[in-house]
């Protein structure tokens, strides 16, 4: 069934539960919410600021958004853009969006304006939603981007070139437009990472929508006691996916805008979250903080958390190990997946399996795997080759580029670009992207790997290795090394311990810098190449 069934029947059998709050600790509350179904749970300027949406109210949003899109002129199929940063508005914003029979396109809050344009273009956006923190940007293309396109403001103090969310859906209906769609209509368009290049634009139907919600339910046994810890972006199908498990169980989640270790010990604390979804590095700066000794287990009421989960990124299991040194009693899973995917779970661990920590695990709920080599052959168990996945959930195509459809849709398999590998158990193990192995006098190397053994060292934060330019080996292995807070570490010490590898998998260039990371927690190393690996040749060839 669509997506938007879900909510429907949420507001009718749970109208006045809880079923959305909004945190943000940095915020002091001095602002007025007009909005009466608004509810400000902490009145005074020393809280952090707290609104809640009921079941209800949720489903209501949705329909005055609909409504309002159907009065200017939207009709089905057409194109409604979302740029906003995590809130209460976002996704009553994306379900009405559905409801009218849209498709919605969730923009990445990091775009530039140059980049805004250019996917608002490629998608055929008609309508673009926006928050206050992208008036910049919007402003600097206003007129490549409102000509023939609807500018929607969310937010306080509209700027001119825009129109007002909130007085525009102020005096529409809310009562559930007559717009007939099924499973088999598009739903959504999202965009790649850009981690391996610009973003292109991944079109899904409802049925993948809602199979992700199955999927992450099913996955993680969400009940209607669970509550969810949202941290990611919502444009991201990551984050929304794994919030698809409350819409389905009917349970509350809380949206947390920030990231530090203590607001988000706090937020589980004080709404009594049961699952948090968690990046590496925040995890890792969770791990950091209680072993400085800024944060105190004590201070916290956490006996109802019970599952830990990362995705996004491979894991490394000495994290998990660290973990459960603190946490013994959690359940712990990883999941992956692609946008073209709809997102996280067709490849899980499972909460059963964390004596495989280190493996991404095994076909998910009602999703099949295979590894072939590069005449699409299926290897064999143990040997390397690219990540296949088929299920519901597989993207339609890209949109408006059936070259690169073509690349990666093959007989209903999506070819992932990602190397693994599977055990004599079944496992699946992630080796590296195919785009990111290093060839190094016709080696091959997997960063992936090298990362997971530096990431041992206790001294490292986090590690990004990547193929610099030599004109003898083609590439050499550069480790970009980010050191834990407070502490000192030379180049020696780094190259002592990578003693413990085989040589020809030591990093031949040690870096000392941050690991730069996207919105979601993925290593950008086509931005970490151009900026060390141009250095690097010109310090190479000025030496020659």
């Amino acid at each position: 069934m669509p997506l938007t069934d879900y909510l429907e029947r949420n507001a009718k059998l749970y109208p006045d539960e809880v079923a959305l709050v909004e945190l943000n600790p940095a915020e002091q509350d001095t602002r007025r919410v007009t909005w009466k179904e608004y509810s400000l749970i902490q009145p005074t300027s020393a809280q952090p600021y707290r609104r809640e949406i009921t079941w209800s109210v949720f489903d209501e949003k949705a329909n005055r958004m609909a409504n309002m899109l159907i009065s200017r002129g939207v009709s089905k199929g057409d194109k409604v853009g979302i740029l906003m940063m995590n809130c209460l508005e976002w996704l009553p914003i994306y379900f009405g969006i559905l409801k009218a029979g849209a498709i919605a396109v969730p923009l990445n809050f990091r775009y530039s304006a140059d980049e805004i344009l250019y996917c608002v273009e490629l998608a055929d956006v008609e309508v673009l939603l926006f928050g206050p923190e992208f008036i910049g940007r919007i402003e600097a293309n206003e007129d490549k981007l409102s000509k023939g396109r609807l500018l929607i403001y969310v937010g306080e103090g509209c700027p001119t070139f825009a129109e007002s969310y909130r007085e525009l859906v102020a005096d529409c209906s809310s009562v559930k437009p007559d717009v007939q769609y099924t499973e088999e209509d598009y739903g959504a368009i999202y965009f790649s990472s850009g981690t391996t290049g610009f973003p292109k634009a991944i079109l899904h139907k409802h049925q993948s929508l809602s199979w992700a919600a199955t999927v992450e339910q099913k996955h993680h046994s969400t009940s209607r006691e669970d509550t969810f810890l949202c941290i990611p972006p919502l444009y991201h199908t990551g984050a929304k996916m794994h919030w698809m498990g409350s819409l389905v169980s009917a349970s509350k989640a809380v949206l947390l805008r920030g990231t530090k270790p203590e607001y988000i010990l706090d937020a589980v604390s004080k709404e009594h979250c049961t699952i948090v979804w968690l990046l590496v590095p925040w995890a890792q700066d969770i791990l950091d903080s209680l072993d400085r000794g800024d944060l105190k287990l004590s201070d916290y009421s956490l006996d109802q958390w019970r599952l830990m989960h990362i995705g996004a990124q491979p894991v490394p299991p000495s994290l998990i190990k660290r973990w459960k040194e603190y946490f013994p009693n959690h359940q712990y899973d990883t999941n992956y997946g692609l946008s073209e995917s709809i997102g996280p779970g067709c490849v899980h661990l499972g909460v059963e399996n964390i004596h495989k920590v280190g493996a991404i695990g095994v076909p998910g709920y009602g999703w099949e795997c295979k590894i072939v080599d590069e005449h699409d052959n299926e290897v064999k168990r143990g040997e390397a080759g690219e990540l296949c996945v088929k299920g519901p959930g597989v993207m339609t195509c890209y949109y408006k580029n059936p070259e690169a459809t073509a690349e990666v849709l093959k007989d209903g398999w999506l070819y992932t670009g990602d190397v693994a590998m599977q055990d004599e158990d079944g496992f699946y193990f992630l080796v590296d992207r195919k785009k990111d192995v290093i060839v190094s006098g016709g080696e091959n190397l997997y960063p992936v790997q090298i990362e997971d053994f530096l990431r041992a060292h206790d001294k490292i934060k986090d590690v990004a290795v990547i193929g610099l330019p030599d004109k003898r080996l083609g590439e050499i292995a550069g480790a970009i090394i980010e050191i834990k807070e407070g502490m000192e570490c030379t180049e020696d010490e780094i190259n002592e311990f990578c003693l413990g590898m085989p040589r020809y998998k030591r990093p031949k260039k040690i870096i000392f810098a941050p690991v730069l990371r996207n919105a979601t927690g993925k290593i950008e190393k086509p931005k970490l190449r151009k900026l060390y690996g141009e250095e690097h040749l010109v310090a190479f060839e000025n030496n020659e």
